[in-house]
């Protein structure tokens, strides 16, 4: 299976991308890389990987990147030799089964369009992500369709319905529901009212209601469906909570040699409790709705995180997740679109 590497994108580029995807390689025997950047600055990072490994690495030249200040839509279109450009190319063409990128998520989300192409009765992508919470929550859209039409809520619940089933292989019927400011029916606006009402009908899902944001963490729904700008701020106060409680711990622990000592005897449990809530264990975002396994890394992402982004595009494949996808939800889909289309 072949893997397309923007070695370029992130906060980090090469240093972190090239490790992580060593990494990533000595997890999985029959994973290729094909690595993308500029060779000069990506070679040094590959010498010292095990023969082996580096035999399943292959650099493909280029020196073009897409800057993150960018405007999206144009670095992809008039930046044709870029790292990220090439990659998506790759897997439009099939020369790569899925490609992953820490860059600019605009740039993704546009290049997954224009470039991928969107599946058939897909109206919008949206971005998919597992959440550190009680048990695995997949939140989408985490922000590649900031406002949404309720067609594009209704397509999002599908989508996450496949994966959790089909990929992170939920043993029951994935539960969805909608991201509101209250449980009781008379809340959400106008979108997600009629968004819910079309959930309701679909004899597709297993459909909760509504959600709110204080029950996500503790696993209400498996399935958590919103617009891009609510979906990356809740994505984002996660992550600002976890760094805030880790910083908290620290700082408690410091204040006696009585909480020393504990943190002593709970180091084990706390470095598992710390590991379980680490974003980079969850590697990456799948852009769902696009033809091809498109996974956005964290901009911050390092060599682990890189490597687990890596793992959830060598996993979105294995599993045919694409396939599933087109398969489970093509009729559904249709049938959606024509009744948009009616209204």
């Amino acid at each position: 299976m072949i893997i397309a590497v923007d070695a370029m994108g992130g906060d980090h580029g090469a240093s972190a991308v090239c490790p992580g995807v060593v990494e990533a390689c000595n997890k999985n025997s029959d994973l290729e890389i094909a690595l993308i950047g500029d060779k000069t600055v990506i070679e040094p990072y590959l010498d010292k990987a095990d023969s082996s490994v580096r035999s399943r690495i292959r650099v493909v030249h280029t020196d073009e990147v897409v800057d993150p200040n960018e405007s999206p839509a144009k670095a992809i279109r008039c930046k044709k030799r870029s790292s990220m450009r090439i990659a998506m190319e790759m897997v439009r063409s099939g020369e790569a089964k899925g490609c992953v990128s820490s860059g600019s998520t605009g740039a993704i989300v546009a290049g997954g369009v224009l470039v991928v192409g969107r599946l058939k009765g897909i109206d919008r992508p949206g971005l998919g992500i597992l959440l550190p919470t009680k048990k695995p929550v997949f939140l989408l859209d985490a922000g590649a369709t900031v406002r949404c039409k309720p067609l594009n809520l209704v397509q999002f619940s599908l989508m996450g319905s496949v994966y959790m089933k089909d990929v992170e292989k939920l043993s029951s019927s994935p539960r969805v529901c909608l991201l509101s400011n209250g449980s009781e029916e008379i809340k959400g606006d106008d979108v997600i009212v009629a968004a819910r009402e079309r959930l309701r009908a679909s004899d597709d899902l297993n459909f909760g209601g509504y959600v709110e944001a204080n029950r996500v963490p503790m696993g209400d729904a498996d399935v958590v469906v919103c617009d891009g700008f609510s979906g990356n701020v809740m994505l984002k106060s996660f992550e600002g909570l976890i760094k805030f409680c880790k910083e908290l711990v620290k700082e408690t622990i410091q204040e006696s040699w009585l909480a020393k000592a504990g943190a002593l005897l709970l180091y084990p449990s706390m470095k598992r409790l710390g590991a379980r809530v680490d974003y980079q264990r969850y590697g990456g975002s799948a852009l769902m709705g696009v033809n091809g396994a498109v996974i956005k890394a964290h901009g911050r992402s390092k060599a682990p995180a890189i490597a687990n982004a890596i793992g959830v595009a060598y996993s979105f494949v294995a599993r045919n997740a694409l396939e599933r996808i087109r398969e489970d939800i093509a009729q559904e889909l249709e049938k959606v679109a024509a009744e948009e289309t009616l209204c």
